[in-house]
């Protein structure tokens, strides 16, 4: 496959799956300064901070304020994360492979951009944020569910997988460190009925609170919410999970081509460090500390892939 092919359907699921979890994220932000009887200005800043552009948001706004955080992140054509900017990506990515596509995946791709142009073109209604979030997520899945029932499991398909699991590995990240690092007003709140609320709001903005009640038989505590959410092999929004599948598709396009990369070693040993370890040692080490040295190693990977397959040759 061309590099240029393999890197538009790369970045065409990436952003596909950067538009979903921003919704996510502007929701775990929204549900958790509901707790606050306080000013929330100090969450809507820790949200913007989290999604990596505090500093570019600084130069429009001036407060942290819930209209202006979240007409930012979800329909801001200047912010090139936003949901708005990301579909449109997204769908300009996916004009490029047109031809790796199929009818279905096309369709449904080119309907949920023309669904946020509609969407997203006024201000949204704190009131109806809920909804809107609700259209973002479902118009994942339906481009998700017709990849999976429509394509050929090979390159193409791979390069889809990569995109989309490195993308949600980094966003999950992004997620529990928005709760643990920045929202939890402070250490002796940990264990607390307001840190327990807080936890549970994180699991239900990655769809994982029934999993959680299913799967596991311990109280919601900050460590076994952390333990699920980066360790569990069975949620497909774990850490380890979206690991486990990037290395599966990276070995499929291993053997197909005959060759690895760097790409494989630096992903097989992330892996490694994922299954390795126990709750008990990230909060040893720090559970932000830990998130950020995670998000940091994701983003080397991605990088690494670029190089290896020839993005931009």
């Amino acid at each position: 496959m061309l590099g240029k092919t393999a890197g538009g359907l790369f970045w065409m699921f990436r952003f596909l799956e950067r538009a979903e979890n921003t919704a996510r994220l502007v929701e775990a932000g929204f549900r958790i300064a509901l707790t606050r009887s306080q000013d929330s200005s100090s969450e809507w800043e820790s949200v913007v901070t989290t999604a990596g552009v505090c500093d570019h948001y600084r130069k429009k706004h001036n407060d942290f304020t819930a209209a202006n955080v979240i007409d930012y992140l979800l329909r801001d054509k200047d912010n090139a994360s936003s949901v708005y900017s990301v579909i449109k990506s997204a769908r300009d990515n996916a004009r490029l492979v047109r031809t790796a596509l199929t009818v279905e995946v096309w369709t449904a791709v080119n309907d949920n951009w023309m669904t946020m142009q509609e969407l997203l073109k006024r201000p949204i209604k704190e009131t109806d944020l809920p909804r809107v979030l609700d259209v973002i997520r479902s118009q994942s899945a339906l481009v998700r569910g017709a990849l999976h029932g429509t394509m050929l499991r090979n390159d193409i398909y791979d390069f889809a997988r990569i995109g989309t699991f490195i993308e949600r590995a980094d966003n999950v990240a992004r997620i529990i460190d928005v709760k643990y690092y920045t929202l939890l007003p402070s250490t002796s709140f940990v264990g607390s009925s307001l840190d327990n609320v807080q936890w549970e709001t994180i699991l239900r903005s990655v769809s994982a609170h029934r999993a959680f009640r299913w799967l596991d038989e311990e109280d919601m505590t900050a460590s076994s919410v952390a333990r699920f959410l980066i360790l569990d092999p069975r949620l497909p929004r774990s850490l380890v999970f979206s690991m486990k599948t990037t290395v599966e598709n990276l070995n499929y396009l291993a053997e197909e081509y005959g060759e690895r990369h760097a790409c494989h070693d630096h992903a097989d040993q992330m892996l490694k460090n994922l299954r390795e370890r126990d709750i008990k040692s990230i909060f040893d080490e720090g559970l932000h500390e830990f998130i950020t040295g995670f998000i940091h190693d994701n983003n080397a990977l991605g990088l690494l892939i670029e190089r290896d397959y020839k993005f931009y040759n």
